[in-house]
């Protein structure tokens, strides 16, 4: 499990004065800046983000040590990570979806169809990207409940039912 779990992306400059673009991936989007601080995977760190105003698709924000256009321009596409110690315990039922990166993927007649290699959202729902065993190829299935019926954490794997290849 990771130490660190992406809880938003910065879209570049909202205004003159240093505001960014903001989406924020937290069950409760305007509780983003309680997890500060946050920090890039280059390893920035912003220890304090405050929710300002709310756009299409997110919110605008002050985040410390942003003071500029250019300096909020250059943030376009920087994902946000919060401590895992920071953010709030799940019930058994729920995880994070960086929990699920290289546990098996097994089918519903449990043979091994290979490791979970990302989690992907491109706006049409969250997507498994599975590295299949021994190849260098990937599988791509929906993270639904129909084509994944099992996520057990503590066993290390997830059970899919892929639909019919045509």
């Amino acid at each position: 499990m990771s130490d660190r779990i992406i809880v938003g992306t910065l879209g570049g400059a909202f205004g003159i004065h240093g505001e960014v673009r903001l989406k924020s991936f937290c069950a409760d989007p305007l509780a983003i800046g309680d997890y500060a601080p946050l920090s890039t995977e280059d390893g920035a760190t912003f220890p304090m983000l405050v929710i300002t105003g709310q756009v299409k698709g997110g919110f605008t924000a002050r985040v410390q040590g942003i003071d500029t256009k250019e300096d909020a321009d250059g943030l376009r596409g920087v994902a946000l990570y919060a401590p895992r110690d920071q953010l709030p315990n799940l019930p058994d039922d729920e995880f994070y979806y960086s929990d699920l990166v290289g546990l098996t993927v097994l089918d519903t007649g449990n043979a091994t169809l290979g490791t979970v290699k990302s989690v992907e959202n491109h706006g049409a729902g969250d997507v498994l990207e599975i590295q299949l065993t021994g190849q260098s190829d990937t599988m791509l299935l929906s993270f639904t409940h129909n084509i994944v019926p099992t996520v057990d954490l503590a066993a290390g794997r997830i059970i899919v039912n892929p639909p019919e290849s045509r």
